[in-house]
């Protein structure tokens, strides 16, 4: 057999894979050797050219992020943002595969990874075909991935039909493998694509919503509902607790700006904060209060995004952050919309005496040393009055949540 060399005209290539044979291509990672994806004889013959191990599945590519849904099955909405993020580009996602999909490819398994790549030739190559390539790198197995047109031919020389000389790959590692067939989602692989940039990604593929208000305008209850919705809800105030006990890193920076206010112990993470402490100074020095939230939102921001994160990586498509000082602690940023949390006057002081015990005048006091629900529905995207019964609130989050979600869709 001669395997021909096949440089700007892919006519060749298209024609010699229409009739069965194999085509090492370009990618922007490491050439692969390619074939029919959907015809198990094909596949066959890619992996007694390679001395691939039959448990081994092969993935395919595709031109586009519309195979994803002709090609699998049960599919997360986490694959498609992905793919828009990320294709043409070097990320192989691993979904549920469809029937169809030959078991030979699947080494008898239930998923197939896609990718499509970003390399000119074979994108124009993979958009010229009317079945995606079966395409594991081109060298034989437990040899070192092929960069060039030269590497391939010398490992498969008159072994298979073509090679398409796109140049050396721009990358010249493979692709990153993602697994989101089942949660939590794996990282099988890491490759060309940073982790940071996926688990970034993934992030923002969810909704992510910023809630904040006053005492007593009934936040709680709003978040209560968007869990039965299936959101996950962080409490900024509640990690701000849990890592003055679990965060090294936060109390050693507190040190340094309050000595005195955090000492040293033999127990736990070494280090506790004395907060009344600190309170007797940042309430009396204005320059220290924006030094303590410079120091605590930082390490705030870094575990709320921590937590997005473990929430995408286990299929999360909404979330919500609670938090009083959304805006200026900076989180705001982190979210698509943000709702303000309202109620009238009377309303919030009867809920916190009924609440905390106190009385109308202690109430009151503590609603005047707050922002104001003006101020709060001016920095907000949305505005929701909880100022009746459940059902109602339930109904005007809906009516929320609908208008937001087909703004966030398109």
């Amino acid at each position: 057999m001669k395997t021909e060399l096949i440089t700007r005209d892919i006519t060749p290539a298209v024609k010699l894979l229409q009739a069965g044979g194999l085509v090492a291509v370009p990618t922007e990672t490491v050439y692969g050797l390619a074939g029919n994806g959907l015809d198990p004889g094909v596949i066959e013959k890619i992996y007694e050219v390679k001395g691939r191990p039959p448990v081994k599945p092969i993935s395919l590519m595709v031109s586009d992020a519309g195979a994803i849904d002709r090609l699998c099955e049960a599919v997360p909405p986490a694959a498609r943002a992905l793919a828009e993020c990320f294709w043409p580009g070097p990320l192989t996602l691993v979904l549920k595969a469809k029937p169809e999909i030959p078991l030979v490819l699947r080494a008898g398994g239930e998923t197939v990874g896609l990718r499509c790549p970003r390399q000119e030739q074979t994108l124009r190559l993979l958009r010229e075909l009317e079945f995606p390539l079966a395409v594991p790198s081109a060298n034989p197995s437990g040899q070192a991935s092929p960069k060039t047109a030269g590497d391939v031919l010398g490992y498969f020389d008159g072994r298979i039909e073509g090679v398409i000389d796109g140049g050396a790959c721009e990358l010249g590692l493979e692709s990153t493998v993602l697994d989101l067939s089942c949660v939590p989602f794996r990282i099988l692989r890491q490759g060309s694509l940073p982790e940071k940039e996926l688990m970034d990604a993934l992030v923002d593929s969810m909704q992510v919503i910023g809630i904040t208000g006053g005492s007593g305008c009934g936040k709680t209850t709003v978040l209560r509902e968007l869990e039965t919705r299936g959101a996950m809800v962080v409490d900024a105030d509640a990690v701000y607790h849990e890592l003055l006990e679990t965060d090294r890193g936060l109390l050693e920076s507190l040190k340094a700006a309050f000595p005195e206010a955090v000492s040293e112990t033999g127990e736990g993470i070494g280090l506790k904060l004395d907060r009344k402490k600190l309170g007797r100074i940042v309430f009396q020095d204005e320059e220290a209060l924006l030094t303590l939230n410079r120091i605590t939102h930082l390490s705030i921001g870094k575990e709320i995004r921590r937590r997005l994160q473990d929430w995408a990586m286990n299929g999360g498509e909404l979330a919500a952050i609670d938090a009083i000082a959304l805006h200026s602690s900076g989180e705001a940023s982190i979210c698509d919309w943000t709702l303000a949390v309202t109620a009238p006057e009377e309303t919030r002081i009867r809920r916190i005496m009924d609440r905390d015990g106190i009385s109308r005048e202690a109430a009151q006091q503590r609603i005047r040393a707050q922002l104001g629900n003006e101020d709060f529905i001016e920095l907000c995207d949305e505005t929701i009055v909880n100022d009746g019964d459940l059902k109602m609130l339930s109904c005007r989050l809906n009516n929320i949540l609908e208008v937001r979600k087909k703004q966030w869709k398109t």
